[in-house]
């Protein structure tokens, strides 16, 4: 299990940020601040608010349409560059343009590196997703990105590029939630040495139900804090968004409390 930390606090230091290992000996905090639909002065200030709250993990996508505002706030929230692990993703339409797409990337986010740039979708073209994970693994090697790996792609998806390169993705970013578990889908992650990282966690879960009621009101938190915990328990790398301040700092809070085994199951079969 990730390393648990004593005593509720909202803004934690990256030092204390519960981590996952991946290859290269890159450390990725499980906990990550996802800014879809986050644009201009308000996805600023989001990202803002997130770093101050203690996130140390910050999510985007050229698709999104927010990296200047997500550099900017990097940039202007006093933290050191290697203290903030930054994810940005490749739109399956810029395959071929691999280069010029991080290129561009890095400009926006006004940084030197990434820490994880990941194919957001699979290519539609039958055989460009090869083409493309290489060029991902070229720009890992000339250290454009500390790491690299996939979103949205499934097993076999993930079985064809290790087949074809001997290279394994790092991460595999899907939709995940208590009500989407699948106990052979993270296991076949975790046997392959993919890490799995879930995206609207909120989303498909039905934060009235009386599983997550119950639980919740065991720990005194809300059933949003739950389910971010679940993921944090199951080494899961979660990563909610929001664009209100005391959302933000509310999802942040989950790192004084932790779900026993039997909780752990319970919340599971909510996805059978």
């Amino acid at each position: 299990m990730a390393g648990l930390i004593r005593g509720r606090t909202a803004a934690m230091t990256s030092a204390e940020q519960p981590t996952v290992p991946l290859a290269g000996d890159v450390r990725m905090p499980l906990l990550g601040f996802g800014t879809w639909q986050a644009t201009g002065e308000a996805g600023y200030m989001a990202v803002l608010a997130a770093l101050d709250a203690g996130y140390r993990h910050i999510d985007t996508a050229t698709m999104y349409g927010n990296e200047e505002d997500v550099g900017r706030a990097i940039q202007e929230s006093g933290l050191r560059r290697e203290d903030v692990f930054l994810t940005t993703k490749l739109p399956p339409d810029r395959v071929g343009r691999e280069r010029e797409t991080i290129e561009t990337s890095l400009r926006a986010l006004d940084t030197e590196y990434l820490d994880l740039w990941l194919i957001h979708w699979p290519p539609s073209a039958p055989g460009d997703s090869i083409p493309a994970w290489r060029e991902l693994l070229a720009a890992r090697n000339e250290g454009l990105t500390r790491t690299v790996g996939v979103s949205n792609y499934s097993i076999s998806q993930i079985d064809e590029l290790i087949q074809s390169t001997e290279e394994t993705p790092a991460v595999n970013q899907i939709r995940w939630s208590p009500s989407l578990y699948d106990r052979q889908t993270h296991a076949a992650h975790r046997d392959r040495g993919v890490v799995l990282e879930g995206y609207s966690p909120f989303k498909t879960s039905d934060l009235s139900h009386p599983v997550l009621v119950r639980i919740a009101q065991a720990h005194d938190v809300s059933p949003a804090q739950v389910v971010l915990r679940w993921h944090i328990d199951h080494e899961i790398v979660v990563i909610p968004k929001s664009v209100t301040a005391d959302r933000i700092r509310a999802n942040a809070d989950i790192f004084g409390f932790s779900l026993t085994a039997e909780e752990m199951r319970d919340i599971d079969a909510l996805g059978r």
